[in-house]
């Protein structure tokens, strides 16, 4: 006698991301298309606690908490600015990839932004460092990123779409180009 085995047939089942309002990103985009001028405004109320930690306050969310690192005189609490920089970044993409696979009807299963930035502080904030370092000098002098991200289309599609947010990022824009900057006392 023969042992006959029935094989029962495999199914993948593919967990996607919780989407966004397709319809409602149709009707923003509208918006924008036929107003490209239009701008928002961002407000952000920081307050410093002592040492290098601070709290920024937006809108009614728990603070963001900055600190910088015991190598930099900080407690180490919390993450650097240069780092909520780059969280702010990563943010920014994750949100236009989203935007852009809903826009193109892709699905996305996963997600995934990584991020590096080379920032020096010879200057030591100004405070008696390399004096003579202009602002071109200081600050991130590269940035490098990489999208990690599957879904319902092959990979060509989603370099695409990686590439498309990119382009439109508010934040990487932001930080591409030099934009007007003033400070004063309050």
């Amino acid at each position: 006698m023969s042992d006959a085995t029935t094989l029962e047939p495999t199914t993948t089942v593919t967990a996607y991301l919780r989407p966004i309002d397709g319809d409602g990103l149709a009707t923003f985009a509208a918006k924008g298309k036929a107003n490209p001028g239009s701008r928002g405004t961002n407000k952000v109320h920081t307050v410093m606690e002592g040492q290098y930690r601070s709290l920024s306050y937006v809108g009614n969310h728990a603070p963001v908490v900055v600190d910088e690192p015991l190598h930099l005189f900080g407690e180490d609490t919390a993450p650097a600015p240069g780092e909520i920089v780059l969280s702010g970044l990563g943010g920014c993409i994750a949100v236009g990839v989203t935007a852009v696979a809903t826009w193109k009807g892709v699905k996305l299963s996963k997600l995934e932004v990584f991020l590096e930035g080379d920032i020096g502080n010879p200057a030591a904030w100004g405070a008696g460092g390399a004096l003579e370092k202009t602002p071109p000098e200081m600050g991130f002098q590269a940035i490098r990123v990489k999208v990690l991200v599957e879904g319902d289309a092959p990979r060509e599609v989603l370099d695409e779409i990686v590439q498309h947010a990119n382009f439109y990022s508010p934040v990487a824009n932001s930080m591409r180009n030099p934009i007007p900057f003033e400070i004063s006392m309050a």
